[in-house]
């Protein structure tokens, strides 16, 4: 915790923890309440509805270890509960049902990743339904009489989607009520999160105060924009750069980000403004970005080394000096050797990218997704610019 004596004052820390936020509601209170000397208790509250945590996610994530390193009190929610539930914010239909399995099998990856930035060590990690799993029929219909109808459609998803007449099921209504549950169970003074979840924070504050306690101080930072440079950073997009992904596969993603996006990802991805330079070609500016955020996620020396790589493969088109092995049936279908390759997600996905040219064996490009292999001698395939694997013919077909 600062003091006044500290290298950082009291004024100095509040404008660091601030600095970068899209709306703090409100900065006077954050300080005032540091100003007292307390403690903060911290909240950033996922859902485990994916297997993946990625650049967008890293923005909060950021923001949350600024608050460890002042030496507040922070706690990663892992929302395994109001995961079945499914968020419904910023979108425009209803989020699918996850099933326990998919949940547990999420939630296992979700700790390493975030230590990609949190410092785990000084971090408290929980669980909503340690709470949430515990209440009754009773206790919902106690707490849900607590907010209107009127109230929930004054978010913009809810509203859009009833004047739309786009359905809206009642257990999406649950959401922000659980979420500010959350925040009265950990008795939370600051709550962090992407813009999308400001309307969830407000009424958390209500609970806060229904319960007797001070309310949350709602800090939400700016949404970071996918690969694509229009929507919001997601893997059901395809627009997402995981954290854990390869440093190489994260530099060959950055550098395919349209030149509009550079200033966001310079601000939000590598949290560096000073690494744009207008007196340099875009393709340089972009590079630097690029190298500056993967040295976040693997060090120095494998993010040259992913520059490096993508120069010599992309800029140049040649061939990497080494390339994974995979063994494969001589005759096996294309898509199912990008799928056993790790390039495709999905058959689906593996039929899209022969569909659309991306696939080449020996460098000819293969358009036909009913294509097979014809084996006779190791073959290199490649899927776009940067994913490389050499074939090996397996003695069996």
């Amino acid at each position: 915790m600062t003091s006044e004596t500290n290298t950082i004052t009291l004024r100095d820390e509040t404008r660091v923890l601030v600095e970068g936020c899209a709306e703090v509601h409100s900065a006077a209170e954050l300080e005032a309440r540091i100003r007292a000397g307390k403690r903060l208790r911290v909240k950033f509250g996922i859902d485990p509805t994916g297997s993946e945590l990625h650049l967008g996610h890293a923005v909060v994530l950021h923001k949350m270890q600024q608050f460890v390193e002042m030496g507040h009190d922070v706690i990663l929610l892992i929302g395994d509960f109001t995961a079945r539930i499914g968020d419904p914010s910023g979108r425009n239909d209803s989020r699918p049902l996850l099933t326990d399995e998919m949940i547990d099998a999420n939630m296992q990856t979700y700790r390493a990743q975030a230590g990609k930035v949190l410092d785990l060590e000084r971090v408290t990690v929980r669980w909503n339904s340690e709470w949430l799993g515990r209440l009754t029929l009773a206790d919902l219909i106690r707490e849900l009489s607590k907010v209107t109808v009127a109230q929930m459609l004054e978010r913009n998803d809810f509203a859009k989607r009833y004047g739309e007449g786009t359905p809206i099921s009642l257990h999406e209504f649950l959401y922000p009520v659980a979420q500010s549950l959350d925040s009265v169970a950990l008795e939370a003074d600051v709550e962090l999160g992407g813009t999308d979840q400001l309307f969830n924070f407000l009424l958390a504050r209500d609970y806060q105060r229904a319960a007797g306690q001070p309310e949350q101080i709602c800090m939400t930072s700016p949404i970071l924009v996918g690969t694509d440079g229009v929507v919001r950073m997601g893997k059901s997009k395809g627009n997402y750069i995981g954290l854990t992904e390869p440093a190489n596969e994260q530099f060959g993603k950055l550098m395919s980000i349209p030149d509009e996006a550079m200033e966001t990802y310079a601000r939000l991805a590598a949290f560096d403004s000073a690494l744009l330079d207008a007196t340099q070609a875009a393709m340089e500016q972009k590079k630097r970005i690029a190298e500056a955020i993967v040295t976040k996620y693997h060090g120095a020396d494998a993010a040259r080394g992913a520059r490096e790589y993508f120069e010599r493969t992309v800029q140049r088109r040649e061939m990497p000096e080494t390339i994974p092995e995979l063994t494969i049936a001589r005759d096996a279908k294309l898509i199912d050797a990008v799928l056993a390759a790790g390039f495709a997600d999905s058959k689906r996905a593996a039929q899209r990218l022969v569909g659309e040219g991306a696939v080449r064996v020996d460098g000819v490009a293969l358009g036909d997704p009913a294509a097979r292999l014809a084996l006779t001698a190791p073959a290199v395939l490649q899927v776009g610019a940067r994913r490389y694997m050499r074939l090996l013919p397996s003695e069996r077909s």
